[in-house]
This record gives C-alpha cells, sequence and structure tokens, in this order.
C-alpha cells in the first residue's frame, strides 16, 4: 500500500514543502504521542535533532504535538540518531524522535521515529500514525491539568559520549594515533571529538562549524574529497567521515584512499569472528553490497544475507535471524551488541580497535576483498510502468544470461524520486557498462 508521509527511513522532504511543514510535524506529534500511550502513568518522548536551521522549527512544532495529547516532552539538541535511539530506553522513553534528514543539504529535513526498546518503528506503526495524522485528532487532546511539559536535558551529550566509550575495549586506548574526524557540521560536531581525545587520539576536527545551512556541504561521507586531502596534508593515520546524523560513516586510509560500508563490514565481521563474538556466523547487508564483499565472506566460512535497501530492514533481519553485523555498502553500520541502529562512531571506533591490537597501518587492514566492477546509473522514469514492458524485460532477461553466475542485475524504483536504479555487477567491466547503458536506454524509450 502507497504511504502518503513515511518513506524508507521516516517521513522526509523539502522543508515547508509537504510533507516536511511544521502542520505536519505537529500532527506526527499528536499521532504517535495517541498511538504510544499504552497506561494510565505519565508519558514521555524525547526529541533530538541535528544542526539544521529548520530543525528549531519542526522541533517546536513536534513538542506542541506531544505535549497536546499529554506527553511530558524531554529537548535533548543536536545530537546523533543512534544516541537518540540509546537515550530512549536509557531514560525509559514511550517514543524517541530524531529531526534529521541525514545525508542530504540543509533544504531537506526528516522525522525519524524509535520505539521505547530504542528500534525504529515498523510498517504497521507507521501506517497506523498516517492514519491517525489524516485523522481527526481532537478526539486525543489532553485535558487542561494533564498537558503535557517540555524540560531540556542538558547532559545527554555526555551520556552518549560514555555510552560510546565503552563499546572501546578498557585494555586499549587511542594514544599515538592521529584522526581527523569530519564531523559534516552536523549531529555530532561535539560529541565525536570528544570520545576520540578522551581515549587518547590526537584529533584534527573539520566540519564542527554548524551555522544551520551548512550540514553536509562539501563534507561528510558524501563528500570525502577535503578529508582525504587533510589527511594525507597532516600526515594523519586514519581519516573518519561522518554523515549529517552520524549514522553512517566513511573512512579514509593513511594514503588518502576511501574504504566503504562493504569494507568495513568485513574488517569487523572476521575481526569479530576471530574474537568469537558474531552470534552468527555471517552478516546481513542489502541488495546493493558489492559481490566481492559475498565471496570474501563464504572464502572464511560466513554468510551474507541480503535485504532490500534501507537500515531498518537490515535491521529487522538481524533481529529476526539473530545476527549482530550488518549494515549497508554506504556506510550504516549496525552493530546490535551495542546499538539499534546504524552508528557510524562505534563502527570507526571498531575499526581502530583493530589498529590499536595489531599495529597495522588503516590502508593495511581495511582492503579486505576486491570488489568486482558494480555500475549504478539512474532511469529516468516520466510515467507509466517501464518494467513491464515486454521489450525491457526480454533485455534484462537477456543480461541475465550474459552474466550467468558471474554478476548480478539490481533495477528498483527510487522511493523518492521518480527516477529507476539500474545497477550491474560481474567480473567483466565492459560488459557490466553495455548491460546497465543498454536497459537505462530501453527504460527510458518506454517511458516516453
Amino acid at each position: 500500500m502507497a504511504r502518503k508521509y513515511f518513506g524508507t527511513d521516516g517521513i522526509r522532504g523539502r522543508t515547508n514543502r509537504f510533507p516536511m511543514t511544521s502542520e505536519a510535524a505537529l500532527r506526527v506529534g499528536m499521532a504517535a504521542g495517541k498511538l504510544f500511550q499504552r497506561g494510565d502513568y505519565k508519558h514521555r518522548v524525547v526529541i533530538g535533532k541535528d544542526t539544521r536551521l529548520s530543525g528549531y522549527m519542526l522541533e517546536a512544532a513536534l513538542q506542541a504535538g506531544f505535549t497536546a495529547v499529554g506527553m511530558d516532552v524531554f529537548l535533548l539538541g543536536p545530537l546523533p540518531t543512534p544516541a537518540i535511539a540509546m537515550l530512549t530506553r536509557s531514560m525509559r522513553a514511550d517514543l524517541g524522535v530524531m529531526i534529521s534528514a541525514s545525508h542530504n543539504a540543509f533544504h531537506d529535513n526528516g522525522i525519524k521515529l524509535f520505539g521505547p526498546d530504542g528500534f525504529k518503528l515498523d510498517d504497521a506503526a507507521e501506517h497506523e500514525i498516517e492514519n491517525l495524522m489524516d485523522a481527526e485528532l481532537v478526539d486525543g487532546l489532553a485535558m487542561p491539568a494533564d498537558i503535557g511539559r517540555a524540560k531540556r536535558i542538558d547532559n545527554a551529550d555526555g551520556r552518549y559520549i560514555e555510552f560510546a566509550k565503552q563499546t572501546f575495549s578498557r585494555r586499549m586506548n587511542l594514544e599515538g594515533l592521529r584522526i581527523v574526524i569530519d564531523c559534516a557540521n552536523g549531529a555530532a560536531y561535539e560529541v565525536a571529538p570528544a570520545v576520540l581525545w578522551e581515549l587518547g587520539a590526537e584529533i584534527i576536527a573539520v566540519g564542527t562549524s554548524p551555522n544551520g545551512l551548512n550540514i553536509n556541504e562539501n563534507c561528510g561521507s558524501t563528500s570525502t574529497g577535503a578529508l582525504s586531502r587533510m589527511v594525507c596534508e597532516r600526515r594523519a593515520d586514519i581519516g573518519i567521515a561522518l554523515d549529517g546524523d552520524a549514522d553512517r560513516v566513511m573512512i579514509v586510509d593513511e594514503t588518502g584512499k576511501v574504504v566503504d560500508g562493504d569494507q568495513l563490514m568485513a574488517l569487523i565481521a572476521a575481526y569479530w569472528k576471530e574474537e568469537e563474538r558474531l552470534s552468527n556466523p555471517g552478516i546481513v547487508a542489502t541488495v546493493m553490497s558489492n559481490l566481492g564483499l559475498e565471496r570474501y565472506l563464504n572464502g572464511i566460512d560466513l554468510k551474507l544475507e541480503r535485504t532490500q535497501v534501507g537500515d531498518r530492514y537490515v535491521v529487522e533481519h538481524m533481529r529476526k535471524h539473530g545476527y549482530n553485523v550488518g549494515g549497508e555498502q554506504s556506510g550504516h553500520i549496525v552493530l546490535s551488541d551495542y546499538a539499534t541502529t546504524g552508528d557510524g562512531l562505534i563502527a570507526a571506533l571498531q575499526v581502530l580497535a583493530v589498529i590499536a591490537r595489531h599495529g597495522r597501518k588503516a590502508s593495511e587492514i581495511t582492503r579486505m576483498f576486491d570488489p568486482v566492477p558494480q555500475i549504478l546509473q539512474n532511469a529516468r522514469r516520466i510515467e507509466g510502468e517501464p518494467l513491464k514492458n515486454k521489450k525491457v524485460v526480454a533485455l534484462i532477461e537477456a543480461a541475465r544470461g550474459k552474466l550467468g553466475g558471474n554478476g548480478r542485475i539490481l533495477i528498483r524504483p527510487s522511493g523518492t524520486e521518480p527516477l529507476i536504479r539500474v545497477m550491474a555487477e560481474g567480473d567483466d567491466d565492459r560488459l557490466i557498462r553495455n548491460i546497465v547503458g543498454e536497459i537505462v536506454e530501453a527504460i527510458e524509450n518506454a517511458a516516453k
């Protein structure tokens, strides 16, 4: 069933345009607050945000909605998404809210919701909230004496700093390591450098001067060029790039080369296998992860189980099947021993733990496998259903026949744009490029 507000990761869109308006945020607060009042006690919700200018507006609207239905609101200020998930549980809240559009530019924003267990809401809960948002909410309004109160929590950042430090072995420290940390002018601009410094590293912090408009602007995990140059110029041992809400990470080794999420998952899986820390012999990733990762894991007797795109689907599969390592090629790394969602800083600490334990360079430990050529290209979808076109279907089947068992083809409509994403990978780079180009052309011709 098509959804009106929620996408693959909460509600997201252009600020002051549907669905990312003050009115919609107010109704989210009222609807979610009504849904999660499940007893006679005083209910509470924690709200965090990243550094976007629009965060002030949406925070106030959400606060109004939650207090209107009788929930007490605890405002945590700018903190990473995984910190909000953790604090939802730690503070015994009935609901957690993160105001962020993750790696998007400042003009976008979003609302992510967490249940009392710290996990993102499932499709059924989001569907109920949507139904309530479009209904008459007057019946859920609290009596005047029962309206909720709002309070700003000043030590929330300290709680997360200590939590993150505790995921790093007490037998080790980061002394002697020079680290460049790029916080994307986002939610982790204070906590991430603090954690690394308190663990003993020499820190060079960039992307730590948010002004409401510069989040993810030429910095962070989706724009690592400046970080790579900084690592080389300052002769750092490693670079760490977080995104706007710090739920994803990219690593830059001492030579300036970028390491993606697939390599990081391979490293952590191998390290945890060595330490007998894997709860299940394998990891969970999405259909976008490189075939090279799957081959590498098979070579060390570990499985790769795939889900559809979206870290929430990775987490759902991990919980259902008992895995404690999962993630996405884009840098969402989920380590369920510590967190209920992707945590870029905690994932980076696991990489640093390998460096600290073995005394090896980042470039020596982060090239776990040779990725096979993988090409992703977007086809414009103007109207209709071009993937049902007979010529397109026949071309796709023929392409799969050419690859045989030596590659994959993945075709999926974008959940946020009028595009169809075409990905192919395999050992023959020229063949892969030709296949993607032909399929994209056929889809666009069929959509005209």
